[in-house]
């Protein structure tokens, strides 16, 4: 789309025209989309389109239209973060990375829909995303709108947040590329917060190309955040141009084996085989065991959220669904001293995981140990603690070091549902994340598969 813009074979205003359309004709039965900003979106496909013809070209998110998670405030449009309580906040500013995207010249079509405050559970009153692929199965977590929307055409990218899996999930869920971050390269500045030091906000789009476009984009310091990073931020289009001979990528057999299912192992085995064919060196290693930082996660992303939530909890109390309420009184309830040694747990995972990359570029490992789980399995993750474990194993460990991931869709269920994988950076390595993922895509096509087709 980028490319149709820039040689004027469509226009902005004709693509913004296009995919409002196919919202209003779609989405009644998908509920991606939390707010539609139908007027803005035409006014700033206007804007671009004026810009474009003058010769003030900005680059490749000029007029392309993209949507955010609810969680990204918007000037004078309402910012809920999936709560009933905040179904009528209208932010005064833009958070960082909506201003970003607005300055590379992107079309926002509006905001996407999410879990109660990026946590795990839609508030009762909100009706769940659908996936577009097939309705009984789970559309993945929190950032359930972002992968829905994306994944049904409804938007050529989107922003979603990780702070357990939140990206990775939905791609997976949803057949889209999507890249978490290292922690502190995008700004959290005016993003609705889950858990401090947990939460990347990041990229989900079809390709690898397009989710290092929309990083590009995002990422940076930022004067309202000083936990963002000042590391300088790559071009990640020449990243994904870049061969990949030579690179070494490291697999854990046993880890990526135990309690995974047939069908995500051979995702793992064929992705194993295709960077094998690009001249990658894969070679075996053994990951720390992070059993211990799943079952650390749980309580540290309580009392973080308890943190983020103190000035409307236990005020508003009744305000909120039954799982937020539950995370947030477990958060009220731990410790101090218990905290602390979460922390140097913590420290210490960090550290092994960083050392690692001294002796490899990348690291493959699955999503989830099992593929495309249904909407009724996930219901029973509330009384199934082993399956939310499992759940978790692949994904939260790498919020917890911090660590950069990039999902790629990788094959599909016997069904025909989406199967993905992720690789695994050091800490402010996304390029090579980028460099790898359209390597890989270049002589696969799981990710040009696309539900409504």
């Amino acid at each position: 789309m980028a490319e149709r813009i820039r040689t004027r074979r469509t226009s902005p205003v004709a693509a913004t025209r296009a995919q409002l359309d196919r919202i209003a004709a779609l989405d009644g039965a998908l509920h991606s989309y939390a707010l539609v900003m139908a007027d803005a979106a035409m006014a700033q496909a206007e804007a671009a389109q004026a810009e474009i013809a003058a010769g003030r070209y900005r680059g490749p998110l000029h007029g392309v239209p993209i949507a955010v998670k609810d969680l990204c405030h918007t000037a004078g449009f309402a910012t809920a973060a999936g709560m009933a309580i905040h179904k009528n906040h209208v932010p005064t500013e833009d958070a960082t990375v909506v201003r970003r995207l607005k300055d590379a010249g992107a079309v926002l079509l509006g905001k996407l829909q999410l879990t109660e405050g990026a946590y795990s559970d839609h508030h009762p009153s909100i009706v769940p995303p659908v996936n577009p692929w097939n309705a009984a199965h789970w559309p993945g977590m929190s950032s359930s709108g972002s992968g829905v929307a994306t994944a049904a055409g409804l938007c050529h990218g989107a922003l979603g947040s990780d702070t357990g899996g939140s990206i990775r999930f939905p791609c997976a869920a949803n057949g889209l590329t999507g890249i978490k971050p290292t922690w502190g390269r995008v700004s959290r500045h005016g993003v609705f917060e889950l858990a401090a030091s947990l939460d990347h906000v990041g990229p989900m789009a079809r390709s690898a190309i397009d989710a290092g476009l929309l990083l590009g984009a995002i990422a940076g310091s930022d004067a309202n955040d000083p936990t963002a990073a000042l590391d300088p931020v790559p071009d990640f289009a020449v990243a994904a141009r870049q061969e990949v001979r030579g690179l070494r990528i490291g697999i854990d057999p046993a880890w990526n084996s135990e309690g995974v299912d047939a069908e995500t192992q051979a995702v793992l085995q064929q992705a194993a085989e295709a960077f094998r064919a690009l001249g990658v060196d894969v070679v075996e290693l053994r990951l720390p065991d992070v059993m211990q930082a799943v079952a650390d996660w749980f309580p540290l992303c309580a009392v973080e959220a308890a943190v983020a939530h103190e000035a409307t909890y236990p005020l508003h109390k009744n305000a909120y669904g039954p799982v937020l309420a539950s995370v947030i009184e477990t958060g009220l309830a731990v410790h101090g001293t218990d905290l602390q040694k979460i922390m140097r747990r913590r420290m210490n995972l960090r550290g092994r995981v960083s050392a690692l990359f001294n002796n490899v570029d990348l690291l493959l490992v699955p999503v989830q140990p099992f593929a495309s789980p249904t909407v009724a399995m996930m219901q029973t993750l509330g009384e199934t603690p082993t399956l939310v474990s499992a759940l978790l194993r692949y994904t939260c460990p790498f919020d917890m070091s911090g660590h950069p991931t990039i999902t790629l869709p990788g094959g599909a269920t016997g069904a025909g549902m989406p199967l993905a994988f992720q690789l695994v950076a050091a800490h402010m390595d996304e390029a090579t994340l980028v460099r790898a993922g359209a390597a890989f895509q270049r002589i696969t096509a799981w990710h040009r598969r696309h539900p409504l087709d």
